[in-house]
């Protein structure tokens, strides 16, 4: 223990080391090593995937879940799409050094606040692999250094990718350990990892609620959480069927094992005899499984299993839906509310009005009329990538881009003035 803790403190010491070179990088050189680190990524592809092939046979022989597996899947068409976010990622401005807002003062002293960099960013992930080339390419556009503990699912995928992104800063000579990955899978590492207050600045744990609580528990820095996504998609009863139809089933079973997919579907008691038979057979012939409460059973009868309490407040992240039938706009907030995870949440519906009520009273990061949760997502909003979504409120809230990658400073011009 004492030797892992010496090991991590190390590495942690060499992460603060780096991040007074990167900060004072140009967005130019940055730029020059994104690129570097793309066209290592590329050269050692074969090398990156057999690893991530040795990491899924391992996960299958320890029984992990489908869901889990195929967030730990990188192969050809998700290995192009990490590629397109780092060039995504070069040609997003640099928001370092962006004035935000400017003043001047009665005595003539000009103030401005800057964006500047957080400093040392730790990022402790589950699973994807992608994540670690978007951390660490987000971080370093921001002037961060980034501290990767990834999943020990990901253990061998994440070593390739990582050497293949220090090997890309070093051929564009900026310091290695502005990327470095925890090199063990104890999970030690990761209370050791929070208590370094010394040299980390933020802590970002993305993961199952398991791991968002250790982290909290164990943190001695600042930490934003990317909690679990309990989302809900609710019909009312003014509602284009076309439209449902449509959202509902990409929210759910798109990609169901990622936390912007629908857990809970809200159906307005006005239409749900006419609705709920449709949406089912489409729902059913896509494997999901359908837990429904005592409405819906009445409606659907043995076509569907019996919703529990638990089930509102599940995050499946697998073909299973939880239903339940309200009797108008109100419930379904109420319903939200209580049960969500402030994550994602959408309506359907035709009726301006109760877009706008929904819109303004769920209080999630992400709120949707007429569009599927599935867009909760950082190059969907155009940001290149993401460091995950903040379910938070404090700093940053939803998917987190460059600037959610920010501090800000002020800057004070005087002329000889002194306060009296």
């Amino acid at each position: 223990m004492k030797e892992l803790s010496e090991q991590i403190q190390g590495l942690c010491r060499r992460a603060k080391e780096a991040s007074r070179l990167l900060s004072e990088l140009s967005t130019e050189k940055i730029n020059q090593a994104l690129i570097a680190i793309g066209e290592e990524l590329q050269t050692r592809k074969t090398v990156i995937l057999s690893a991530n092939d040795r990491d899924i046979d391992s996960a299958k022989i320890m029984g992990l879940s489908e869901a889990i597996i195929d967030r730990l899947f990188l192969g050809e068409k998700r290995f192009t799409a990490l590629l397109k976010s780092l060039e995504d990622i070069v040609l997003l401005p640099c928001p370092i050094g962006e004035t935000i807002e400017q003043w001047k003062r009665p005595n003539g002293i000009l103030i401005k606040k800057v964006r500047v960099p957080i400093g040392v960013i730790g990022i402790i992930y589950e699973s994807r692999p992608n994540v670690t080339v978007d951390s660490a390419a987000l971080c370093l556009k921001s002037g961060n250094v980034a501290i990767l503990r990834g999943g020990t699912e990901a253990f061998n995928t994440n070593k390739e990718l990582v050497t293949a992104i220090r090997e890309g800063l070093r051929k564009t000579n900026i310091a290695e350990d502005a990327v470095i990955l925890i090199p063990t899978t104890d999970r030690q590492s990761i209370p050791i990892l929070c208590a370094q207050r010394d040299f980390i600045d933020l802590l970002i744990p993305r993961g199952g609620k398991g791991l968002i609580e250790t982290v909290m528990n164990n943190a001695k820095v600042p930490v934003i959480k990317h909690y679990q996504g309990i989302c809900h998609v609710y019909i009312h009863s003014e509602a284009s069927f076309e439209k449902a139809l449509d959202i509902v089933l990409n929210a759910k079973c798109q990609r169901p094992a990622v936390c912007n997919a629908m857990e809970t579907l809200l159906v307005d008691e006005k239409i749900a005899s006419d609705f709920l038979p449709l949406i089912v057979s489409e729902l059913q012939n896509r494997g999901v499984e359908i837990r429904g409460d005592e409405k819906c059973l009445h409606i659907m009868g043995d076509r569907i299993s019996t919703a529990t309490e638990e089930d509102w407040s599940t995050e499946y992240l697998d073909l299973i839906l939880s239903i339940k039938i309200v009797s108008n706009l109100d419930e379904a907030i109420n319903h939200i509310h209580q049960y969500g995870s402030n994550h994602s949440d959408a309506i359907v519906t035709e009726d301006p009005a109760a877009a706008e009520a929904f819109l303004h009273k769920i209080d999630s990061a992400a709120v949707y009329w007429n569009a599927s949760t599935r867009f909760t997502d950082g190059f969907e909003f155009g940001f290149g990538a993401e460091i995950g979504i903040s379910t938070d409120k404090i700093h940053a809230r939803g998917p987190m881009g460059l600037k959610e990658l920010t501090s800000y400073k002020y800057l004070i011009y005087g002329n000889g003035q002194v306060r009296n």
